[in-house]
Order: C-alpha cells, then structure tokens, then sequence
C-alpha cells in the first residue's frame, strides 16, 4: 500500500553516515579556500619585476628581471635593462634562444673601486634580444650578475623597454611625491639597498613593478596582508585532509 510518509526515492539505500556527510563538506570547504587563497596570494605577473638574491649594501648580487608577457598578445623580441648610477660591474648570465649585447657609456668623473682600479666607463644598459619570439603568456627570466653600490637605504630603478613583434612596452615609471605604485600603468622594476650583510643583517628589502614606492620602503608589509587569508586557507585545507583521510580509515575497518 502507498504510504504518504514514506520517501520512496530513499528506499534501499543505506542511511548516510552524518560523520561522513560533514566531513566531505570540510573537504570541499578547504579545497575552496585554497583555491581561492592562491588566487589572491599568487604574485601578479602583469608587470616585468626584478627579484634579487640580496639587497645587502656593496654585495655581489643576482637580479632576474621577469617577463610573463607580451605587448598586447604581441610576442616579445627584445629586453632592454637600463643600469642605474652606482652599479659599475654588471656580467648578464647566457640565455638559451637570446642574444646579449652590453652598452658601455664613460663615466665622468672616473671611480675607483675596493680593489684601487680606477674605472672610466661601465655598463649603462644590456639588451637581450631573440629571432625566435617569447609568445605572450609564457614566462622567461634574464639574470644580470652585479655589485650593489654601497648606499644603504638607496632605491635602484631600472628603467626596461620590453619589444614586440607590434608595438613596445616601456616600464620606466617611477612614482612621484608618495604617489600609490599601482596608480602606475608601465612601472618600472627596482629595489632598495638594504643593510650591509656584516652588520648582522641580511639583505632582502626589494621592490618591484608590483610593489614599488615612491620611498625606500620594503616590499614584505604589504605581502602581509594576505596572511589572515592564507592561514584561513591551509588550516581549512589541513583540516578537510585529515577529516577525509579518518573517513577513508573508518570505511576500510569496516570492511
């Protein structure tokens, strides 16, 4: 007989487990989360930066300058790095695929540097340029080995031209009486030299396309402000992983 308090639709199958049930809700919950902490977290690649492996005053540095992007869908052909004032010795790392051509200019007055050479003309700029184009949406990185002037506290830009099959981007922009670096459209990528490395403090103060100020300023406090979101996120995460692990251990007891 047909009973209307009986859902039918329900009959013969085995009653859910509310452990379960809840458990595959965290799961799906943290994997969310993560996804979304990723998304906002991941540093954007809208711009060509330039990540040091010190910042310390007067040390020996490796700059990559990064290019995940063309002019306007356009694949790139050409980078062009402008040295600024202070940096005397520059060696570019050899690139698969790309040519390297440095641009000497004479320094007037001459400088002399830790070893009493006396120096009358340096790098001024170092193109890297290709037959076989960067297509836009794929990553290349550009290594420049330097020495960093002895200037604590000192902002070093360097002004790039990016080259394209059609057209060019020029990220020479430098913000202006504390102005907001993402009111720039083309800024250009640089650094601040931090404290010298004896002094107890290792150099990684630096700011980029990205992160740059008109000031000295470190880029690390405003990569903080995604922690409240980050630490959310993974500990939703670890917290779905173990919950549907414990389901998956109390399935195989069972049988």
């Amino acid at each position: 007989m047909w009973r209307d308090d009986v859902d039918y639709t329900q009959v013969g199958r085995p009653a859910r487990d509310p452990a379960r049930t809840w458990s595959r809700r965290v799961v799906q919950v943290g994997a969310v989360a993560l996804v979304a902490w990723a998304g906002v977290a991941t540093p954007s690649s809208a711009h060509v930066i330039v990540t040091p492996s010190t910042t310390a005053a007067g040390a020996h540095a490796v700059l990559e300058f990064s290019v995940g992007h063309g002019c306007k869908n356009s694949p790139t052909t050409k980078l062009t790095i402008q040295l600024p004032p202070g940096i005397n010795s520059v060696t570019p790392t050899r690139t698969a695929l790309w040519k390297v051509e440095k641009k000497l200019e004479k320094l007037d007055p001459p400088v002399v540097d830790a070893h009493g050479n006396k120096i009358v003309e340096r790098v001024g700029s170092v193109t890297f340029s290709t037959g076989t184009p960067l297509p836009d949406g794929q990553r290349e990185v550009f290594e420049l080995a330097v020495q960093l002037p002895d200037a604590e506290g000192k902002n070093l830009v360097f002004p790039t031209i990016q080259t394209c099959q059609v057209g060019e981007s020029a990220w020479i922009e430098v913000p202006q009486n504390g102005q907001n670096i993402k009111e720039l459209a083309l800024p250009a990528p640089a650094l601040v030299i931090s404290m010298p490395a004896d002094s107890g403090h290792h150099g990684a103060t630096s700011t980029t396309g990205d992160s740059q100020s008109g000031k000295a300023t470190a880029a690390a406090p405003e990569a903080n402000d995604d922690k409240p979101l980050t630490y959310a996120a993974l500990a939703a995460g670890v917290l779905g992983s173990v919950l549907g692990g414990t389901v998956l251990l109390r399935q195989r007891r069972r049988t």
